[in-house]
C-alpha cells in the first residue's frame, strides 16, 4: 500500500476502467457500452485532478511484484446534507477482479478508516450502484448501511447511500 503519485494517473484510470467494466456488466450493462476509446482519456485527466487535490487522499495496493491491483480515493463528502467536519467519504475503492478474495479490498477499507479517524471524523459515507451486489456485500460486511438517500444511476438502478459509524472502527 502505498500513497498514489501524480506519475500513478495512467495505471489509475485503467485500474479504474479495468474495475467499473467488472461491475457495470455484472450489474447488466452492455460491454459495449463501457468500451469508448475516448472514455479512458477523459478518466485520465479526471485522475490527474484527483491527484493534485489537496483535499484528497488516494491510494494505491500493490501486488508482490509492484504491480497496482487496488485503488482507494476519499476525502470531504460531495453531499451538501453532510457536514464535513464528522463525515469523510469513500469516493472509491477498486480492486482488480484477478486480485478479488486476497485481501485487497479489505486493507483498502481499513486505510479508508485510518484515513477518516484522522480527519478527525466520526463517520464515513459512500455511494454505490444498486446493481453492484458483490460491492453492497462488501460494505456490509464492513459495518456499512443504506441511509435511505439515492440519486438516479445507469440502467434505472440507483446509486444508494451508505453510512459508517467510524467509532466503533477505530484502532
Amino acid at each position: 500500500m502505498r500513497e498514489a503519485s501524480a506519475e500513478d494517473a495512467d495505471v489509475l484510470a485503467d485500474v479504474h476502467t479495468r474495475t467499473r467494466t467488472a461491475y457495470y456488466t455484472a450489474g447488466g450493462m452492455p460491454e459495449a457500452e463501457l468500451a469508448d476509446p475516448s472514455a479512458w482519456g477523459e478518466r485520465r485527466e479526471v485522475w490527474a485532478r484527483v491527484l493534485a487535490a489537496p483535499d484528497r487522499a488516494t491510494l494505491v495496493a500493490e501486488d508482490s511484484g509492484g504491480t497496482v491491483v487496488g485503488l482507494l480515493t476519499a476525502g470531504p463528502p460531495h453531499h451538501e446534507d453532510l457536514d464535513a467536519s464528522t463525515y469523510y467519504e469513500l469516493y472509491q475503492i477498486g480492486v482488480l477482479a484477478h486480485a478479488w478474495g486476497r485481501g485487497v479490498g479489505g486493507a483498502l477499507h481499513r486505510e479508508f478508516v485510518a484515513l477518516a479517524a484522522a480527519a478527525g471524523c466520526t463517520e464515513g459515507v459512500l455511494e454505490c450502484w444498486a446493481s453492484n451486489a458483490r460491492a453492497q456485500r462488501f460494505y456490509a460486511r464492513n459495518g456499512w448501511r443504506p441511509d435511505g438517500a439515492r440519486r438516479p444511476g445507469p440502467l434505472d438502478h440507483d446509486y444508494l447511500r451508505l453510512r459508517l459509524k467510524l467509532v466503533s472502527h477505530r484502532f
